[in-house]
């Protein structure tokens, strides 16, 4: 599976955070091998303008682990709007699904892996155990390790590890308590892809 998804990052030519430290480490593929899958990088060199849009809206599905589905519900849910304010609401229904909240947090090092912690529900929304990675998270919503999988061996590096992170300006994020909560929208999100391309992409389907 990790190969298959470095390859994507690699088809796309971007990087997705989808395998978390090692995709910064000299060990990613990306890295080791800074062109297109196939021979010499060449094959589907040239994209027309429907190709790109799409290739944007791969890097999107890619990037946060969602279904064509659930992408095409978000954009539709921002389509009777107009400009920024589009984007803004394509923005929060991508940054404030649980799974991303957790890996922006630092709890976990990619939104692969913080899914899987979401779906064996390690993690609590205002004290409820939370099993579901696609989870909405609102303003004032605090995010906590549930109780009865604190102790567990996974979160015994997290400590560790959050001591040098900085959350981003929306989130804050309590290093003791290994808490976090949601103190604005998501703002200052530095995507690896053209959102406004992939609004034109639907708005033909």
């Amino acid at each position: 599976m990790a190969r298959v998804l470095e390859k994507r990052e690699r088809s796309l030519g971007t990087k997705l955070s989808i395998r978390g430290d090692r995709a910064s480490s000299p060990k990613a593929a990306l890295t080791r091998k800074p062109y297109k899958p196939g021979q010499h990088g060449k094959r589907f060199s040239k994209v027309g303008e429907f190709g790109t849009q799409l290739r944007e809206k791969q890097k999107i599905k890619f990037s946060y682990g969602v279904t064509d589905k659930q992408l095409k519900k978000i954009f539709k849910s921002a389509a009777g709007t107009k400009g920024t304010s589009a984007i803004e609401i394509i923005t929060r229904l991508l940054e404030c699904r649980l799974d991303n909240v957790i890996m922006r947090l630092g709890f976990a090092p990619s939104r692969s892996v913080a899914r899987q912690m979401v779906n064996h529900g390690f993690f609590a929304v205002n004290g409820s155990r939370t099993n579901t990675p696609s989870y909405q998270v609102g303003l004032g919503d605090v995010i906590t390790i549930y109780d009865a999988t604190k102790g567990g061996s996974i979160f015994e590096g997290v400590k560790e590890n959050i001591k040098s992170y900085n959350a981003p300006s929306w989130l804050s994020l309590n290093k003791e308590k290994l808490e976090g909560k949601v103190e604005s929208q998501p703002k200052d999100v530095d995507f690896q892809f053209n959102i406004n391309l992939v609004v034109d992409y639907y708005s033909k389907k």
